[in-house]
C-alpha cells in the first residue's frame, strides 16, 4: 500500500480524534535520547520529526522513509508541540527578547 493512500485513508477528523492523545504515542524515557520526547517504539525525536518538516519536508516523505512511523503518530508529534508551546508561551515571550 502506498503512503498516499494510507494518509487518505483516514478523514482528518479521525486523524485529530486519535491524536489527540498524544501521549499515546509520544513519551521521554531517560535511556533513550537522553530523555527526549520520542516516537514509542522509535528513537525518532519530536524535534527531529519537527526539523525536518522546518527543511521542508512533506508528510509523504516522512513516512515513506521511516515506514514503521505511522499516520497517527506522525501527527501526534504536532498535537504535542501545539500543546507545549501553549503551555510555556507566557514562559517562553518573558525570558526571550522578540525582535
Amino acid at each position: 500500500m502506498q503512503v498516499a493512500s494510507k494518509i487518505e485513508e483516514r478523514s482528518l477528523e479521525q486523524s485529530i480524534s486519535m491524536t489527540s492523545h498524544w501521549g499515546e504515542y509520544i513519551h521521554c524515557d531517560p535511556k533513550i535520547l537522553v530523555g527526549k520526547p520520542v516516537v514509542k517504539g522509535t528513537r525518532l525525536s519530536v524535534e527531529f520529526l519537527l526539523g525536518l518538516f522546518a527543511e521542508g519536508w512533506t508528510e509523504n516523505q516522512v513516512l515513506e522513509n521511516y515506514p514503521t512511523l505511522t499516520i497517527e503518530e506522525l501527527r501526534s508529534v504536532f498535537v504535542f508541540a501545539s500543546e507545549c508551546i501553549s503551555q510555556n508561551a507566557i514562559a517562553l515571550f518573558q525570558t526571550t527578547p522578540c525582535y
